[in-house]
């Protein structure tokens, strides 16, 4: 079977409304038929994209199941095109998850649940929200895989090897990044960028950077959204401002540099297990 070489792909850079899902629906309502336009076969939303990040207590107010028919009308408007969408999910009563929303044909193909919740810094999510415990896949096209994680997930470098050992074709990486929530001293606008490239060089794995771009609650999000190839080379990144960013993904370019540099073929997982053993 011949698959299809080239895959269009898109990051959407906007900035949320904090605590408007309804609001939130329509910009990404406009945004996923601006792409359908355009021929993407997969956008990737920011973190948290229906709600905003410094939610606090309101988790629970803009918390929805995966039943809610908000994201089913989102689901309708996909298509044949993959999306996917932050969300804050209601697993139960008072179990809350931020996660992804992975959005196809009508459907929610899977959820993936943030793994690694940053509680330093300006960062409290472990005081709101129940850790993930899964790896996430999705198939976008025959031949075309994708594996998510959120933000935070991509500063474990032992989830980010967990995530890319089944050799997903593309990474999706959806962030809520804002300047300064770290430390004074510690860069997140360059920091990303050593980060997702790195691991795009590495696993010969293009990544999908989205963040917001905008205020909220006294913070700026830089935005600095981009596309990554499997050399790490950086494809297309946004400027200021809301946008769309889109690049097209070559599946010859991915197995070329796989071939070159083979860290799937030579991960030597069963050695790893072994070396980890003791370590909580």
């Amino acid at each position: 079977m011949h698959y299809q070489d080239e895959l269009h792909v898109a990051a959407a850079q906007l900035n949320a409304e904090l605590g408007e899902v309804d609001t939130n629906l329509e910009r990404h309502l406009e945004i996923l038929q601006d792409a359908a336009a355009r021929g993407v076969e997969l956008l990737v939303f920011p973190e948290l994209s229906l709600t905003g990040y410094g939610l606090g207590g309101d988790v629970m107010r803009v918390a929805m199941p995966v039943e809610d028919p908000r994201l089913a009308r989102l689901a309708r408007a996909c298509g044949e095109m993959q999306a996917v969408v932050g969300f804050v999910e209601e697993a139960s009563p008072g179990e809350y998850y931020n996660a992804l929303a992975i959005l196809q044909y009508g459907e929610i193909v899977a959820v993936h649940r943030k793994l690694n919740l940053p509680t330093y810094g300006g960062l409290e999510e472990g005081k709101w929200f129940s850790h993930g415990s899964d790896l996430t896949q999705a198939e976008v096209r025959p031949g075309w895989s994708a594996t998510q994680l959120i933000c935070a997930d991509l500063w474990n470098p032992g989830l980010v090897h967990a995530a890319l050992l089944s050799r997903p074709a593309v990474l999706c990486a959806p962030i809520n990044s804002a300047s300064g929530i770290v430390s004074d001293d510690f860069s997140n606008e360059q920091n990303w960028g050593l980060n997702v490239s790195f691991y795009a060089m590495t696993y010969g794995t293009p990544v999908i950077m989205a963040n917001r771009y905008g205020p909220e609650n006294g913070g700026h999000f830089w935005g600095g959204s981009r596309i990554l190839g499997p050399r790490g080379e950086t494809l297309t990144e946004a400027g200021d401002g809301e946008t769309l960013i889109t690049a097209t993904l070559s599946r010859t370019a991915i197995a070329q540099a796989r071939f070159e540099l083979p860290t799937h073929r030579d991960a030597d997982t069963p050695l790893v297990r072994e070396l980890m053993k003791g370590y909580r």
